[in-house]
């Protein structure tokens, strides 16, 4: 919008103004625009809170996605956030996060590679780099901790046996299931997940403790390896 034609949200119509829409109607009815205006919650002298989430969320070609794991310093090149709307923008971003991991602490048994997703879609799916993680079980299936392993391409020096068994051995786990994410989107195996997910089960055949299963997690869809024969 030009700063020529701004106009301050208290002077919009209620029906079209974020908060009062949300009670009125829920959560449901707001764009991504008018639900970030009520977390930033003011404009500045020449945008109103709407018009500097339009710029936020035009900021970068992902969009909203852009949110998912953005920086503060990145969020103040956008001209009317400082630090304090940065700040907001980053801690609900973090919240979310962590309500989507709290479900671990409801659903602790994992009884199928689906679980496994519903869980940890939400957070993985936005990942821009591969995150390598093990979910340590006990002998009923009950989740006792969530490891991450490494951070980069995946690759049989960034992912040792060693690394993965000593934080079972650790924990006194009695199997683990791998879990990590393709930033593309896609989750289809490469031949280097499939090669690294047979040389761990091998180890783990070795030492005791069992690899249920390599769930790749991509952009609101998943595979498991097991699932597929593909190990």
């Amino acid at each position: 919008m030009s700063e020529k034609y701004y106009i301050p949200i208290k002077k919009l119509a209620e029906s079209e103004r974020p908060r009062e829409k949300l009670i009125k109607y829920g959560v449901g009815s707001l764009s991504n625009v008018e639900l970030l205006a009520i977390l930033i919650r003011t404009g500045t002298k020449n945008n109103s809170a709407i018009d500097l989430s339009q710029k936020i969320l035009s900021f970068h070609p992902e969009g909203i996605r852009f949110l998912a794991d953005c920086t503060l310093e990145e969020l103040m090149q956008i001209k009317g956030i400082g630090i304090s709307k940065a700040c907001q923008i980053i801690s609900a971003i973090e919240l979310g996060k962590r309500l989507a991991m709290s479900s671990l602490a409801h659903s602790p048994y994992v009884k199928s590679p689906l679980d496994v997703a519903n869980v940890f879609m939400e957070e993985m799916r936005y990942y821009k780099k591969e995150y390598f993680k093990i979910i340590l079980l006990n002998t009923k299936n009950q989740i006792i901790a969530v490891e991450d392993i490494s951070i980069g391409s995946l690759n049989s020096s960034l992912v040792h046996p060693r690394e993965v068994f000593v934080r079972a051995i650790r924990k006194s786990s009695s199997s683990i299931i791998l879990l990590h994410n393709h930033p593309s989107g896609n989750p289809e195996p490469s031949t280097e997940d499939i090669k690294i997910t047979k040389r761990l089960i091998e180890a783990g055949r070795i030492i005791g403790i069992e690899v249920l299963d390599h769930i790749i997690i991509g952009d609101g869809k998943y595979i498991s390896l097991k699932e597929i024969s593909a190990i």
